[in-house]
């Protein structure tokens, strides 16, 4: 999936460029400017920091070294998933010739315009240890008033920079600040996230939408959802017209209230810290069979393993205790029931879980979404269950080719759990538990890839539970990502986190609790979830699955994130006291490893 050089179609620019090379001093031949013409790069010095310029996925900063001239330099970072594009816009007039140039260190750097109006240009070094010139020029076309000039690197190539970039060429009309936006409205609110539209504003080519007096948003329509709110708040917001004159004044503000949150689907009658777990309840393996009655008092949620279909596309989900052949001291269905009530009547919530490593679940279709809903309410009813828990894996989720924003999803495997999620919700009322247990694969790694990407190739699967965490975030009493058997994932901080330290399980749950843009686009920011509705999932033991973490480092993590101490490298975005937990698979595994999973948790908490 990562990007290792330039695309084959620019191969060839380089080469051609290089003819106009002046031996001498190593300098591009540029064009002699004429007497009406003039440098139009605002802080092309990038002294001013970086005003003026806007760089994908905040991957820009201003430096004090290196720099060619004055004081400061641009440092533009990319990532696996985004290539450090820094980018202004530019008034000129049609008709006219301009000559683009920069100095740029780094290696696989690029300088270019679009929207010329005729052949959009660009040009690129492959190693510039020191200092390097790249210049092009450009002929506006004939209703031309306007272009994009940019610099960018490569992906996942380490850091560039670039200083003293020039635009020369006949000055246009200089762009005047957009008029203030009108018509502010709040529309609808949820228990996190209120709808804002407003009047369009003459001249604004985006908007900033400000909660409180801070920015919280940047828009190009002239509508925005502000999300990552609190329940039964109130909250007030203006928003601002930008172009390449820069912002208008704030608009008139706005008031709305987010609605009561219900505790997020059940959350509230679970206690301030709870521990979840999975109990092989249809299956044995090496851990052996624990029956319900003798599951600890430790645990607060216990989902059983595992609901599955009886077929891929079917909806049709199955659920029974293992076969006497394979678990001689099951308990019989009667004596399964009886321990279920005893756990509800000692606070305790026992779930179904679908999925599972082998159990693929893709409603592709609205009758098995239909026959998804009709039997998972047949095996909570039959059993006498709280909720359900979304355990799919494997090829369950994916995303169709373009189908690229979180927000909005149109493939049906993803369109259809959502629905017949909420069908179940509404059926079972506030008290309906529901949780999620995804791998990292379909949820952090949305950070760098989204579906098959803007280019496709990439794996269709990567991201694929972020629109239904979002769709579901008011619905949802928890999410416990499994942070184990796993690949390394970059967190927030741009550095690859690999399994079995507290460093991993800390990075891995900021991400969710100070949320991230998806595939690197600030446009589209996955909204941080509310700290009691998260808990880190981990395995109970080495034989429980890779990534195992010791007792000693799973404390570290937990007081990191929830006092900000014990941190190491890792900066978090915040310090959440209200973290609900800890998940783990499972409790036969901990049960088998003589609790030390459980009993570290009750230590930690005072349970």
């Amino acid at each position: 999936m990562e990007r290792t050089g330039p695309p084959a179609r620019l191969t060839g620019l380089l080469a051609a460029f290089s003819a106009a090379l002046l031996t001498a001093g190593g300098l591009a031949a540029a064009p002699s400017a004429a007497a009406a013409d003039s440098d139009l790069a605002r802080n092309g010095g990038f002294e001013a920091g970086l005003d003026g310029w806007s760089c994908t996925a905040g991957s820009g900063a201003a430096v004090s070294t290196p720099v060619r001239t004055g004081t400061s330099a641009l440092k533009a970072t990319p990532s696996g998933g985004d290539n450090a594009r820094c980018s202004q816009s530019v008034t000129v007039e049609p008709d006219s010739t301009y000559t683009l140039s920069a100095w740029v260190q780094g290696s696989y750097v690029y300088l270019g315009a679009d929207g010329t109006g005729t052949t959009d240009v660009s040009t690129w070094t492959q190693s510039a240890a020191d200092w390097k010139q790249l210049t092009t020029t450009f002929r506006t076309g004939p209703a031309t008033t306007s272009v994009t000039v940019y610099t960018h690197g490569w992906y996942g190539t380490p850091a560039y920079y670039a200083d003293d970039l020039t635009l020369i060429g006949p000055g246009g009309d200089p762009a005047e600040l957009p008029a203030t936006p009108t018509g502010l409205k709040a529309g609808t609110a949820t228990a996190s996230s209120v709808d804002l539209s407003w009047t369009g504003s003459s001249g604004a080519t985006g908007y900033n939408v400000y909660r409180g007096g801070a920015k919280v948003l940047s828009v190009t329509g002239t509508s925005a959802t502000v999300t990552g709110l609190a329940a039964s708040t109130a909250y007030s917001f203006q928003v601002a017209a930008t172009n390449s004159a820069g912002e208008s004044a704030k608009s008139a503000a706005v008031s709305a209230t987010t609605t009561a949150g219900g505790g997020g689907g059940g959350g509230g009658s679970l206690p301030a810290h709870a521990l979840v777990g999975y109990l092989h309840s249809s299956f044995a393996n090496g851990s052996g069979y624990t029956r319900m009655a003798d599951v600890p008092d430790s645990w607060d949620v216990i989902d059983l393993a595992f609901g599955e279909p009886t077929s891929v596309t079917s909806g049709d989900i199955r659920f029974s205790l293992c076969p006497v052949s394979e678990c001689p001291n099951v308990e019989s269905a009667a004596e399964f029931k009886a321990a279920i009530k005893a756990k509800q009547a000692a606070g305790k919530k026992v779930l179904i879980s679908i999925g599972g490593q082998n159990g693929q679940v893709q409603l592709s279709t609205t009758a098995a979404r239909d026959t998804f809903v009709s039997s998972v309410s047949k095996i909570i009813d039959e059993y006498g269950l709280d909720g359900l828990d979304i355990d799919f894996e494997g090829h369950s989720l994916s995303l169709n080719t373009g189908d690229t924003d979180f927000r909005n999803p149109t493939t049906p495997v993803i369109v259809n759990l959502i629905s017949a999620v909420k069908t179940l919700k509404a059926k079972y009322g506030d008290k309906f538990v529901l949780t999620m247990a995804p791998e990292t694969f379909f949820v952090q790694l949305g950070h760098q890839y989204y579906g098959s990407g803007p280019w496709g190739g990439q794996d269709p699967r990567a991201g694929a539970y972020l629109p239904v965490i979002h769709a579901l975030r008011d619905d949802l009493t928890l999410l416990h990502v499994q942070d184990y058997n796993s690949g390394s994932i970059m967190g927030l901080d741009n550095q690859y986190h690999s399994m079995g330290g507290a460093d991993f399980h800390i990075a891995m749950t900021d991400m969710l609790l100070a949320g991230f843009p998806v595939a690197g686009d600030q446009t589209k920011v996955f909204p941080g979830l509310r700290p009691d509705q998260v808990s880190i999932g981990l395995p109970a033991s080495t034989q429980a699955g890779n990534g195992y973490t010791s007792p000693a480092e799973v404390t570290k993590a937990l007081n990191c994130l929830t006092k900000k101490t014990d941190c190491g490298s890792y900066a978090t975005h915040g310090t959440w006291p209200g973290l609900r937990g800890l998940m783990t698979w499972s409790i036969n595994w901990d049960c088998f490893n003589n609790g030390e999973f459980s009993k570290n948790f009750d230590a930690y908490f005072g349970s």
